[in-house]
């Protein structure tokens, strides 16, 4: 029994982000591979940074989301060009989706702070091998044929920041494309175009000994469908969602966060549902190696089935100017 009910929320989940769901994975150390997301953060570091990250989401149900992000971005000797590189891997049930890009920023002096406007250019290759499910009707047209796709894509950013404040915004991904194969069925299945709004603070509490650090993450999927063409992709059935998270920064080294993952609908009139809430952990050593880990707790009734997501984050901080490693910013 439940090894089928199992299969069924296996399956479910991935319909969910397979039509109108949110696509794109979610991150709970997600300021740590800002670059993902926003193209404008290329340099911001103020020297090369390496990450390289893994998420396991829903660990015990099978077909459930598995992760892989890869980001490096420098600024450029004038200082006013970051440039970057940013690869992802995100598994879900018979799906597997590989993206690439590549990214520039032209950051712009404003007094202690900077504009950074990002662009990004890039591919995917996205594909699913229906053959993999377990289907109560072998005929069912929305999965007779498997699905190998390429798919070119261009996203942009804006990343205004200083040592102790950030903003910005961003669309990973402008081009909309259609994932059918075939397009005459009165099935959809859309990679729908997704924002990003971000900001967050840091405060020392007594100097650089002990920082608080507050940040928030606000995602929406079709923020522009009222005005699409396609009738079928002006309402789309993705929340509105946002992460809270709360860190203290000890020693410039030991980093300690907690934070909230919910949809928006859920604090104004409570129609949808709470995701989870979250404990990470970051260590920098003094050689430039940083390693991190995260755990989510889901707050829904997936909780019955699944003790929740892992991450593990590891990087590498450079500094060429002063050929030495130095202690990155507090983004």
């Amino acid at each position: 029994m439940m090894k089928r009910t199992l299969t069924i929320l296996s399956l479910l989940v991935f319909i969910g982000q397979f039509a109108f769901g949110q696509q794109e994975p979610m991150f709970t150390k997600y300021m740590f591979n800002s670059l993902i997301f926003n193209p404008g953060y290329a340099g911001s570091n103020e020297h090369m940074s390496l990450g390289l990250l893994h998420r396991s989401q829903w660990v015990e149900i099978d077909g459930a989301p598995h992760t892989q992000t890869f980001t490096a971005h420098t600024p450029l000797r004038n200082d006013r060009v970051g440039i970057g590189f940013s690869l992802i891997n995100d598994k879900i049930g018979p799906s597997n989706t590989v993206g690439a890009n590549i990214i520039y920023a032209y950051r712009i002096p404003m007094g202690k702070a900077k504009l950074s406007i990002g662009l990004q250019a890039g591919f995917e290759n996205y594909r699913a091998n229906w053959s993999k499910l377990n289907l109560d009707n072998d005929l069912d047209p929305a999965f007779e044929t498997n699905v190998n796709k390429f798919l070119p894509n261009f996203g942009a950013g804006l990343y205004f920041y200083s040592k102790r404040f950030y903003i910005g915004g961003s669309v990973p991904h402008l081009v909309e494309y259609d994932l059918r194969t075939e397009e005459q069925l009165n099935i959809y299945a859309r990679q729908v175009r997704h924002y990003y709004f971000m900001s967050g603070a840091a405060f020392p509490l007594n100097g650089d000994a002990l920082v608080f650090k507050p940040s928030i993450l606000f995602k929406n999927v079709g923020l522009d469908k009222r005005a699409s063409k396609l009738d079928a992709f002006r309402d789309i059935g993705a929340p509105n969602e946002f992460d809270v998270d709360l860190s203290f920064l000890f020693q410039q080294t030991l980093w300690i966060g907690a934070s909230f993952r919910s949809s928006w609908a859920k604090i104004i009139d409570g129609s949808s549902s709470t995701d989870s809430a979250d404990i990470w952990i970051s260590y920098l050593m003094k050689n430039g190696l940083r390693f991190g880990a995260a755990y989510d707790y889901p707050l829904t009734e997936l909780s019955n089935v699944t003790s929740g997501a892992f991450e593990i984050m590891v990087g590498y901080e450079f500094n060429f100017d002063e050929r030495k490693i130095v202690t990155p910013r507090y983004f």
